[in-house]
């Protein structure tokens, strides 16, 4: 037994610096795409830029649609080909969108962007991949490191955007989407040296246990909140980020200085990773959550206060660490409303939810930054604030029995 432990624990550190490596790869993708697409999106509409944050949206919405069906391929077919296969829409969607920027076809553009974001639909499941067996400790060292890969994304990610956005002279920024299609097959490779721990689904019997029906759930006061504070944590990283850019381009400050913004936001989302999960034992979920909001509330008075490049990377920054707290928190909540049998279920409908709104996000980003502005668009994130302290200070005094349960 303990020998069969050994092993099991050997497969998981051996997966671990696999899934590290393909993280520090595939996760740059995201980072390339998001400070890229915006500025692409302008460049191809000339005059009229309202639609210029649209490839985002298609991005995020790309992720919504491809997160249950992501979960289901590697439920019937493994971890190791569901990476494999779902790497290639990425390196498509890269060579797509290359295409659309020389031939300047904005649409097609949009599209290919919507195919990048399904790979990162597949990208988001290598944390849960590394926690597929072994012991608890090696289950946890798992997870840590692969969270480090996602700072290493966030080093290659903004990086790569600079060095290669003028690789075509005169078209911009299709060089970086040429190097997307790299990303995705270098991650590709990677990944299929992925021994398969956890074997695909079967049902047993004919039949598996489902759990209570999901409307049922949702009723959930806690899931509620969890949800909401896990939307509005998104989409509102989502919103701000994707005008980021165009904002900085806007107020004269250089490309490059806009990919370093980006760089040091995606640095800020996933560097507290390494101990998020210890403040939360220590403190408990609803105030790392609140802590979240505080920085998120943090972020747009920055934002508002200045237009230099030190608010703008101070701000960027903000939203990063108030995005960890308050997604990470809010998903912890999420693991209170729900049984061993009913994970998938909810953990899909939630992650549904989650890029869904931060793909509405995204589009009314690129509208407003091109018509009330920067500081209006940072505006918005205090009543969305206080919207989630409302919800949890209501779920807080359910708890206690202080007022009764309204759902």
């Amino acid at each position: 037994m303990d020998n069969n432990s050994s092993l099991a624990d050997q497969a998981v550190r051996r997966n671990a610096f696999v899934l590290t490596a393909a993280t520090a790869f595939g996760g740059a993708i995201m980072p390339v795409a998001i400070t890229l697409g915006g500025l692409s999106g302008a460049y191809l509409l000339g005059a009229d830029k309202s639609l210029a944050t649209m490839p985002v949206t298609a991005l995020t919405v790309g992720s919504a649609l491809a997160t249950i069906p992501a979960a289901t391929l590697m439920s019937r077919v493994g971890r190791r080909w569901g990476f494999v296969i779902g790497a290639m829409p990425a390196a498509l969607g890269g060579l797509l969108a290359t295409y659309a920027l020389l031939q300047d076809l904005f649409w097609l553009f949009a599209g290919a962007l919507l195919l990048i974001g399904v790979s990162a639909a597949f990208n988001q499941q290598y944390r849960f991949a590394a926690v597929d067996g072994g012991s608890e400790v090696a289950r946890t060292r798992a997870l840590a490191l692969v969270m480090g890969g996602g700072v290493l994304s966030a080093v290659i990610g903004p990086q790569t955007a600079i060095f290669t956005r003028d690789l075509f002279q005169p078209i911009p920024f299709a060089g970086g989407f040429l190097a997307i299609s790299v990303l995705a097959l270098v991650a590709s490779t990677i990944v299929s040296r992925l021994r398969n721990i956890a074997p695909p689904r079967r049902a047993r019997d004919g039949a598996q246990l489902r759990g209570r029906p999901l409307a049922e759930i949702a009723r959930q006061p806690r899931f509620v909140a969890a949800v909401l504070c896990g939307i509005c944590s998104y989409a509102l990283m989502t919103f701000v980020m994707t005008a980021a850019p165009l904002a900085m381009v806007g107020c004269g400050l250089s490309q490059s200085n806009a990919a370093l913004g980006i760089q040091w936001h995606v640095l800020a989302m996933f560097g507290p990773s390494f101990f998020t999960g210890k403040l939360i034992v220590r403190f408990g979920k609803d105030r790392i959550v609140i802590a979240g909001m505080a920085l998120l509330t943090a972020c747009a008075v920055v934002a508002i206060s200045g237009l230099s490049l030190s608010h703008f990377w101070i701000a960027l920054v903000l939203l990063g660490l108030g995005w960890n707290f308050g997604f990470i928190g809010a998903t912890a909540m999420l693991t209170e409303t729900y049984r061993p049998e009913e994970k998938g279920r909810v953990q899909g409908l939630n992650d549904f939810l989650v890029f869904a709104s931060s793909a509405v996000a995204s589009f009314f980003a690129g509208t407003l930054i091109n018509g009330p502005g920067w500081a209006f668009i940072n505006a918005i994130v205090f009543p969305v604030v206080i919207v989630c302290l409302i919800v949890l200070a209501w779920t807080a005094l359910l708890r206690r029995g202080a007022v009764p349960e309204a759902l």
